[in-house]
């Protein structure tokens, strides 16, 4: 397996994202707080993902030790293939749906279906794919850092088309 550097790009994210928390959380004590949905600011996500798919690190760092949030937002017809993580992942549905597929080898006809609400929680090194159908989906996803994505088959690492 092929570790990528989607952590480092996430930092650079998360520091991106950092300048609208601090704002939020200045004279809070270092809480951040999003009114709303509207109060997200995407960013597109490191080439390791799909493309089209945005990224948003609402608290933390994953590329660095200790909690995040971040959430993803997947356009329709996304496939992330078999990869795993090096720490638990924490992965709600916000809206839309995801099938959750588990394995090293990608097997749509054994694929868990999670609409709005739906949760699953994975330990680290658990391989796994996630993919939309004909709507686009975001997800809220929790841990602990660093946190990293690996692909089982480097191949399907959308990063190394580039």
């Amino acid at each position: 397996m092929r570790k990528h550097g989607w952590p480092v790009v996430a930092a650079g994210v998360a520091i991106w994202l950092g300048t609208a928390q601090a704002a939020v959380a200045e004279g809070m004590g270092g809480m951040i707080l999003l009114p709303s949905d509207a109060a997200v600011q995407w960013a597109p996500a490191p080439a390791s993902l799909p493309k089209g798919t945005k990224l948003s690190v609402l608290a933390g760092d994953p590329a660095q030790p200790g909690p995040f949030v971040l959430r993803v937002l997947f356009p329709a017809n996304t496939t992330v293939a078999p990869h795993t993580h090096a720490t638990t992942e924490n992965l709600t549905v916000l809206s839309g749906s995801i099938v959750h597929g588990m394995g090293e080898t990608l097997d749509r006809g054994h694929g868990q279906p999670l609409a709005a609400g739906g949760f699953v929680y994975l330990p680290g090194g658990m391989p796994h794919s996630v993919w939309t159908t004909a709507e686009p989906a975001e997800v809220q996803v929790t841990g602990t850092g660093p946190f990293g994505l690996n692909y089982v088959n480097p191949a399907d690492d959308p990063s190394r088309a580039q």
